[in-house]
C-alpha cells in the first residue's frame, strides 16, 4: 500500500502561480511512477503531468506545457507541481497517482494509488 497527501491547492488570481506537493508514505514510492491528474466539475478526469520512477522522464498535457514541471524527489518520498501563469481553466481538483506494474505468478498486476485530491482555483 502507499499512502499519497496532496497538499498546495488554493486559490489564485490569474497569471498567479501555485505549487502543489505530494508526500508518499508506505511502500518504495521509488518503485513507482507518479502523475498528477486534475478533474474540473462535469470533466472527466485528465493527466497533467507525469514523470517515471527515477525522475529521468517527464510529459505533460499540451494544455500546460511550458507552464506546468513536475518533479520528485524519491529520498524524500515527495512529489511536486509548479504551476505558473495559471489560468481559469485550470481550475479544478488535482490528484496525485503513484502507478507501477509487477510480475505475480506470470501475470502482470498494476498497483495503483490516489490521493484525496486538493482543490485549485483560478480567478479571472
Amino acid at each position: 500500500q502507499v499512502q499519497l497527501v496532496e497538499s498546495g491547492g488554493g486559490l489564485v488570481q490569474a497569471g498567479g502561480s501555485l505549487r502543489l506537493s505530494c508526500a508518499a508514505s508506505g511502500r518504495t514510492f521509488s518503485r513507482y511512477a507518479m502523475g498528477w491528474f486534475r478533474q474540473a466539475p462535469g470533466k472527466e478526469r485528465e493527466l497533467v503531468a507525469a514523470i517515471s520512477s527515477t525522475g529521468g522522464s517527464t510529459n505533460y498535457a499540451d494544455s500546460v506545457k511550458g507552464r506546468f514541471t513536475i518533479s520528485r524527489d524519491n529520498a524524500k518520498n515527495t512529489g511536486s507541481l509548479e504551476m505558473n501563469s495559471l489560468k481559469p481553466e485550470d481550475t479544478a481538483v488535482y490528484y496525485c497517482n503513484a502507478k507501477a506494474a509487477r510480475s505475480v505468478g506470470g501475470y502482470m498486476v498494476v498497483d495503483d494509488y490516489w490521493g484525496q485530491g486538493t482543490q485549485v482555483t483560478v480567478s479571472s
